[in-house]
């Protein structure tokens, strides 16, 4: 079965075209669901609500741009809501303080590898990773993402912030292991 063909016969509910599709993209997106989930089972929750939405969905594609670019933005606003829970973790931080964090340090990931990366940033409070995620993995600004989830322009920023330094004190712990 080639890719065409099976959104076509996906799109009409068959579910071997269907399975194929899942077998195609499962890891992928697994990844993505990750980078936004506390631990594997959240993010096995996460992709198991994300398929079923891509596969109700599925008519909404129109062939235009990659079945995969559309599946992974499927399935990160199906992370999205599933963690829209978390809100009340984001706290705000002055500006100014945010300013000066951006000119002093920027974190280098150059020497870890994808697994490493992943687990930190799942060790993020919940705010941290998402506004992370989204800026720094999937390109949002920061007003994309303030209207995203519903919060102010300078929480994304000062999110970022907060998460930027995290992963920074983290690498330097792990190097100082």
């Amino acid at each position: 079965m080639n890719l065409d063909n099976a959104i076509i016969a996906a799109k009409k509910g068959n579910p071997v075209a269907q399975r194929y599709l899942y077998e195609q993209y499962k890891i992928p997106l697994f990844t993505v669901c990750l980078r936004y989930s506390r631990d594997r089972s959240e993010a096995e929750d996460i992709l198991q609500e994300g398929f079923i939405k891509i596969f109700k969905d599925l008519n909404q594609y129109e062939g235009k741009g990659a079945i995969g670019a559309w599946m992974r933005k499927v399935m990160v606003n199906t992370a999205l809501q599933y963690i829209r829970k978390w809100k009340k973790d984001w706290k705000h931080v002055d500006s100014q303080d945010y300013k000066e964090a951006f000119q002093t340090s920027e974190i280098a990931f150059q020497n870890l590898g994808l697994e490493e990366i992943t687990h930190m940033i799942q060790q993020l409070p919940n705010g941290y990773k998402v506004v992370f995620n989204l800026y720094v993995v999937e390109g949002y600004s920061h007003k994309e993402i303030g209207v995203l989830l519903g919060i102010n322009e300078n929480t994304s920023k000062s999110q970022l912030f907060k998460a930027k330094a995290a992963l920074k004190k983290q690498i330097i712990n792990n190097n100082s292991l």
